[in-house]
């Protein structure tokens, strides 16, 4: 053995009653579980810790944070082994110039501007080879899968326009999501409140899940409302795959805003239904009330209609710019998830511009600042969005196909806290405090449930031939460090985390191993 652990408490990933066990560690696998008489070349002891599967972050926004930062603490000290990017229907591959030069505009506030990284790839194969190979051929700090982004495939086979696709630019988009999931895509995402993915009909969407369907992915929609109508836009996602035959994966599946708090039972009955008909569908959810995205995200979709540059003209128009204020306020925009906008719950999380660094940690107090904020910050600037409740967040979490994913922006500032704490809030708040999850389900939640949705052979449980993709915690301190005051404190109560055998996290710190690669599905066409 290269590695053998003593005396752990293992919770497997699969809900059932964990148990005290040597766990055997050789050539990157779990060679043996059990009492492990021998030694091995390095021992452990783990006596008072829990020995779980790796943790699976089903919505990451780690894209280009893999490639920049071979730390990558964030992830790494939370015990998080594999990290699901291409999130939102908006990622870097695959693209042309064109469509990059577009993406990286409008996601800037998600994974900064980009100057930093060398996009020497166009293909989805291209940009899981450049994870294999970053930071001088060794690797990353922790596994990667992705997701087709529907959007950026959108911006390359149509452009930014609000106009339905022709059938050629549906053949190019067909093409372009099979080329993905052939190259090793898990699936596709979308952001349906996102430009330009949010234009795609019902029907263009249907018939590119069909094509996901085929090579055995599943469908990832950041879905058109979690506001006004968050039920019927759920339900579009469930009958739209339902038409395609494909797998369907809810992202960060909540219930917000006034007017759905309490809610969420409406919308496990909803999911409960189609599960008892057959549906093949999982979602994901951070312990936070609290959202995160891009102070331009809120805008009414035609605003965005054209690109990036286009928004920038329409807000430096008076005319436009009442025209925007008067949908966000009083309309209600589509961005907004067709709720009148509350400034009052908006709070300025990032800026990429050091001049505007005093707004970090501020609420917006209406359009003027908004404005100002979007045309100096070229669209950059990231908000925190209060608008959740703890109610549903709860009730979600205990459904029987719930995941856990961060929707971490690492971005800015004043991050929201997911991004360095959502594991370890689960495991310290949500099982040891509130008991709203017991120990062992908790662990499944966040690794057997979320390897089973990836169709990962080998990864998520504690089972002899798995992978070495391990974390050991204490479940008597184990909680997160992140707080809204300092959203990048490290968790604690998590010191040893194992990536394909390897320790990246020892005695608490962070090792120098970079043990990540891609993670690419077989995808053979159905």
């Amino acid at each position: 053995m290269d590695l053998v652990i003593r005396g752990a408490r293992v919770a497997d990933g699969t809900g059932g009653p964990s148990y005290t066990a040597d766990v055997g560690v050789h050539e990157g696998r779990i060679a043996e579980i059990g009492r492990i008489p021998g030694g091995g070349r390095h021992t452990l002891d783990a006596h008072g810790l829990v020995l779980a599967p790796g943790f699976v972050d089903m919505h990451a926004h780690s894209d280009l944070a893999l490639l920049r930062d071979p730390d990558h603490s964030a992830k790494a000290a939370q015990g998080v082994t594999l990290e699901v990017l291409g999130q939102d229907g908006l990622s870097y591959a695959p693209a042309d110039d064109r469509t990059l030069a577009g993406v990286r505009a409008a996601i800037a506030g998600w994974n900064g501007p980009g100057d930093d990284v060398d996009f020497d790839w166009h293909t989805v194969g291209g940009y899981l080879d450049r994870l294999d190979r970053a930071h001088g051929g060794q690797g990353c700090a922790v596994n990667a899968a992705y997701l087709v982004p529907q959007g950026t495939v959108r911006a390359y086979a149509v452009g930014w326009d609000d106009r339905p696709a022709t059938p050629a630019e549906l053949d190019r988009m067909r093409q372009l999501v099979a080329d993905g999931l052939a190259q090793g895509a898990v699936g596709m995402s979308s952001g349906l409140t996102y430009t330009p993915g949010m234009y795609a009909s019902g029907s263009e969407l249907t018939e590119l899940c069909r094509v996901v369907a085929s090579y055995g992915g599943y469908y990832c929609p950041h879905h058109r409302s979690y506001g006004h109508g968050a039920l019927a836009a759920y339900a579009e996602m469930v009958e739209l795959t339902r038409r395609a035959g494909c797998a369907l994966h809810l992202a960060h599946a909540t219930m917000n805003f006034g007017e759905n708090e309490g809610r969420a039972p409406e919308l496990l009955a909803l999911l409960d239904a189609a599960l008892a008909d057959g549906a093949d569908i999982t979602l994901d959810t951070y312990p936070y009330t609290p959202g995160c995205t891009t102070l331009v995200a809120l805008l009414p979709s035609w605003a965005g209609e054209g690109g990036p540059q286009a928004v920038l003209t329409r807000l430096r128009d008076d005319a436009e710019a009442g025209r925007i204020r008067h949908a966000m306020e009083v309309e209600g925009s589509d961005g907004c998830h067709g709720v009148p906008v509350d400034w009052s719950t908006i709070e300025i999380s990032g800026v990429t511009d050091p001049a505007l660094a005093g707004h970090v940690g501020t609420r917006l107090d209406g359009w003027d600042t908004a404005r100002a904020l979007l045309l100096r910050d070229r669209l950059a600037p990231t908000v925190l969005q209060h608008v959740g409740h703890e109610d549903n967040v709860r009730a979600i979490m205990r459904h029987r196909v719930h995941t856990g994913g961060s929707d971490g922006i690492l971005q800015g500032a004043k991050p929201h806290p997911r991004a360095y704490g959502t594991f370890p809030h689960y495991l310290g708040r949500y099982v040891r405090e509130l008991g709203v999850l017991g120990l062992e389900e908790c662990v499944a939640h966040l690794s057997g449930r979320p390897a089973a949705r990836l169709r990962l052979p080998d990864r998520g449980l504690v089972r002899v031939g798995y992978r070495a993709d391990l974390v050991l915690f204490d479940p008597d301190t184990v909680a997160a460090g992140s707080t809204y005051e300092q959203p990048r404190a490290l968790p604690t109560g998590i010191p040893h985390v194992l990536v394909d055998g390897r320790f990246v996290m020892r005695d608490g710190r962070r090792t120098q191993v970079l043990a990540g690669r891609s993670v690419r599905r077989t995808a053979v066409r159905g």
